[in-house]
């Protein structure tokens, strides 16, 4: 594994008066992968798995984030966060070290940036697929 990779990206959703939902996720660069994920869908308790993916998983997730030239793009005209819904993404790559923080994509489509919004879109997309898979195969948790 690559010591200068590391990708963590955190979307923090809706929190409430009675409740705080999140996901999180991070890939270590010693493949060490972390996911917790808090819905209170119903009372649940908070889901939270560690593991360890493969080095060929840690190169096609950095190819994958290269190839999306994430590192290219400006977020000076992005939504801000506000208080209630913020998402933040944050990836090392050798000496390049990038961390977006904005609001949810509900307001994708207004954005004056759209294209570095579209980028940052489709990459977190991709993401969480590859989490949702990783996790599902390793612990058998049932699909989303």
């Amino acid at each position: 594994m690559e010591s200068d990779f590391h990708i963590c990206y955190y979307y923090i959703g809706p929190k409430g008066k009675f409740s705080h939902e999140f996901l999180e996720f991070e890939f270590q660069p010693n493949g060490k992968l972390r996911y917790a994920d808090n819905s209170n869908y119903k009372n649940d308790v908070m889901i939270s798995k560690e593991s360890y993916v493969h080095k060929s998983v840690m190169k096609k997730l950095k190819r994958t984030i290269n190839d999306s030239e994430i590192t290219k793009q400006d977020d000076v005209l992005w939504p801000p966060p506000d208080e209630v819904d913020w998402q933040e993404l944050e990836i090392i790559i050798g000496d390049e070290h990038i961390s977006f923080t904005n609001q949810k994509l509900v307001l994708l489509l207004m954005s004056i940036n759209l294209e570095g919004l579209q980028v940052f879109y489709f990459l977190v997309r991709d993401l969480k697929c590859l989490v949702f898979s990783l996790t599902g195969l390793h612990f058998r948790m049932k699909p989303i």
